[in-house]
């Protein structure tokens, strides 16, 4: 009996060390070979340990960069062509579209089977007409070479069904990527511990701590947080901002000059 086979597809090597790891273990342990393709996946030691092989793609976040057809789409179709995948799960925009572009004409008798997890689409109702047009127009197209889509929120699953992405019968509704409850308990964390981080981020008796976790990218609206925490009045509040990113000092400013840069901790 052949070994059966699953690649996954993502943009950038950070949603498979997020996200993807746990699945890679969960696909080995019932013997499939596992791979990975990501731009800078090869850097990702914990990658290279989880998946049988890991594949280096130089493709761009920009759906309207020339060097994801030129390049990436030949590369992707040889990796797909060599593996003889059963089943290529592709996530985020740009990865997703790449990979179902260059499988074209490569299926036979139903193999491998796509799947797309959508992990939030990038058309959405407070996006800019443009931008939601050509990904709205990107996941119609990419969506008559996937078998199935899988979106992790309900926003998501509603346009899905209206802008018939895949036929309604193919969307599959997930609440989100997942997270271990056994793990992330408060039944787990030592009051002492507790005490000890207080201390650290120099919160007062009574304060109330909130935590964002996520890249100072535009997408991600910190701003939004930080004004937010303006307009509550409550000195009491403390927001903290766990991640890294090329907005993290446009946000410290912001946080400076609304007069909230003592309520806001920036972690890294």
């Amino acid at each position: 009996m052949n070994t059966p086979r699953i690649l996954f597809a993502t943009t950038a090597h950070v949603t498979h060390r997020a996200f993807l790891l746990p699945f890679a273990r969960y696909f080995r342990m019932r013997n499939w070979r596992v791979d990975a393709i990501a731009a800078g996946i090869t850097s990702c030691s914990e990658c290279k340990t989880d998946y049988h092989r890991v594949y280096e793609i130089e493709w761009s976040r920009s759906p309207l960069d020339p060097d994801n057809f030129t390049q990436a789409v030949s590369r992707v179709r040889k990796i797909i062509e060599k593996g003889d995948y059963d089943l290529v799960h592709v996530h985020t925009p740009i990865a997703a579209f790449i990979t179902r572009y260059a499988m074209r004409g490569l299926r036979r008798v139903g193999k491998p089977k796509i799947i797309y997890t959508a992990h939030g689409f990038h058309f959405h109702r407070n996006g800019r007409p443009l931008s939601n047009a050509i990904f709205l127009g990107l996941e119609k197209l990419a969506g008559r070479w996937t078998d199935y889509l899988v979106v992790i929120n309900r926003e998501d699953e509603a346009a899905a069904r209206r802008y018939r992405i895949v036929p309604p019968e193919r969307v599959r509704y997930m609440p989100g990527i997942g997270i271990d409850l056994n793990q992330y308990t408060a039944e787990r964390v030592a009051q002492e511990d507790i005490k000890r981080v207080r201390e650290e981020l120099k919160l007062e008796e009574g304060q109330k701590l909130f935590l964002m976790v996520a890249a100072f990218d535009p997408g991600k609206r910190h701003k939004d947080a930080v004004e937010a925490l303006a307009l509550l009045r409550r000195k009491e509040v403390v927001l903290a901002f766990a991640g890294e990113g090329p907005l993290r000092p446009r946000i410290e400013e912001l946080a400076k000059s609304i007069g909230v840069a003592e309520q806001v901790r920036f972690l890294g």
